[in-house]
């Protein structure tokens, strides 16, 4: 959902209802709770229909946590294998946490 609204702009649930599978209320549900979230907000309201628009500056954050989040699991996973790799490596009498 994110994505599309990425692609075209903005989106609603009519715009999305061929694309996925899952009920009107469903769509509405997923699109408020991006929106409670901070990535999307409320563009416009045409008669019933609700737009939803990303909000760029959220969006930059979030790839941001990403990047901080990898980047300690690949010290982990590193750690790990220099354990594990090690001459008499030996999972069941792991070093001491660093």
């Amino acid at each position: 959902m994110l994505e599309t609204a990425l692609r075209d702009g903005e989106t609603s649930v009519p715009a999305l209802g061929a694309a996925f599978p899952i009920s009107r209320q469903a769509l509405a549900k997923h699109l408020a709770a991006l929106d409670h979230a901070g990535l999307l907000e409320r563009a416009a309201i045409r008669g019933r229909e609700v737009t939803y628009r990303p909000r760029a500056d959220a969006l930059g954050a979030a790839a941001a946590w990403i990047r901080e989040a990898e980047a300690r699991w690949d010290e982990r996973l590193a750690r790990l294998k220099s354990e594990v790799e090690a001459p008499g490596g030996d999972l069941r009498s792991p070093s001491p946490p660093r």
